[in-house]
């Protein structure tokens, strides 16, 4: 089992930055992904990037793309969320997700067996 836990959420104004990370811990040789998932009442849980942990790639919501950038340092076993020029929208709670091998979306979230509890980011006037 992998245990995650997430950092950095914070409150900002629009156009303001933070730096996601997700510490892992646990059976990490499993982890094949590890991705950021985003929660906001009434609307189903959504990605918002993704990265194969053997170079397969990153991904990214269509409103990320941009101004979002995922990256891991193995060494850590940390994963991170750098979000630049933050907009309302972007707010919700951020998740930090784990999974072994699948070939399904990155972006669907039943593909992920680990979570993390969550960290808020609310950007606002």
């Amino acid at each position: 089992q992998v245990q995650l836990v997430e950092s950095g959420g914070g409150s900002v104004q629009p156009g303001e930055s933070l730096r996601l990370s997700c510490l892992a811990s646990g059976e990490t040789s499993s982890i094949r992904w590890m991705a950021f998932f985003r929660a906001v009442p009434e609307k189903s849980r959504e990605g918002v990037a993704s990265i194969h942990m053997g170079g397969q790639g990153t991904f990214y919501i269509d409103s990320g793309k941009g101004r979002f950038t995922i990256s891991i340092d193995n060494t850590k076993n940390t994963m991170f969320l750098e979000m630049d020029n933050l907009q309302t929208e972007d707010t919700g709670m951020y998740y930090c997700a784990a999974a072994g091998p699948f070939s399904g979306r990155w972006n669907d979230d039943f593909n992920y067996n680990d979570w993390g509890q969550g960290t808020q980011v609310t950007v606002s006037s």
